[in-house]
């Protein structure tokens, strides 16, 4: 594993640190995830608040993220995407350039972070996923691993009252994309793809927090693949 550069070493004790004091973190399940990739983390998405917290307790692993275009537009959210070499994706449409880096960073035996709702839930309950997710999965041929938080999207408001926010950290099991005969998915696939990636967060969830897959009767598992079904997972 190569060592972290200084700056972001830095950066990443204090965020850490601040996390630490201003929250009280149940992030035993963070351990789950392997030490290595390749693997893409899914998440889900309340604020711009998890990111930064997610990469910082997931140190010394090797990570990036797709992380909205707009991130760059402000100047302390621009340094702190630099440092951590996070992707810029332009969400209005089909962006390659970042497609190619996110493959590129697989392939490099790294963690890519993606939201699959692709934008903040207002709520905290789940929204409809999106097919980047799925379609970065079937092509890189990597697992994907959930991931969901709960209690970011109370922190700004619980530190204006001088209280510690309770942070909550679930992973679920690591499982494959099944394509059919080895192939490219359809659109139509790749759409029924991204709601069996968000079911598997939906499990991981609070019930008031499931959203729009709130009926878990309605989950099917079609694409599914349980890593510990193969033989070499990672």
């Amino acid at each position: 594993m190569s060592r972290m550069p200084v700056l972001e070493r830095t950066v990443n004790t204090i965020i850490r640190g601040l996390v630490r004091v201003l929250c009280r973190v149940e992030d035993n399940e963070l351990s789950k995830i392997p030490p290595q990739g390749p693997a893409i983390l899914v998440s889900n998405h309340t604020t711009n608040l998890e990111g930064p917290i997610y990469y910082v307790l997931l140190d010394p692993r090797r990570k990036t993220a797709l992380g909205k275009q707009e991130l760059w537009d402000n100047l302390f959210t621009r340094f702190l995407m630099q440092v951590w070499g996070v992707i810029p994706l332009n969400r209005r449409g089909a962006d390659r350039r970042a497609m190619a880096r996110a493959r590129r960073a697989l392939e490099r035996g790294e963690f890519l972070g993606i939201a699959p709702e692709g934008t903040r839930s207002m709520s905290g309950a789940l929204q409809r996923g999106r097919p980047g997710a799925a379609m970065i999965a079937t092509a890189a041929r990597v697992p994907i691993i959930p991931m969901v938080q709960w209690g970011v999207q109370d922190l700004v408001s619980n530190l204006r009252r001088l209280r510690r926010t309770p942070l909550h950290f679930r992973v679920g099991t690591p499982f494959f994309l099944r394509v059919p005969d080895n192939r490219l998915p359809e659109r139509s696939e790749l759409r029924r793809m991204a709601d069996e990636i968000m079911y598997q967060l939906a499990v991981l969830m609070p019930p008031h927090l499931r959203g729009y897959y709130r009926d878990l009767s309605a989950m099917t598992t079609e694409f599914i693949e349980p890593v510990y079904t193969r033989k070499t997972a990672f």
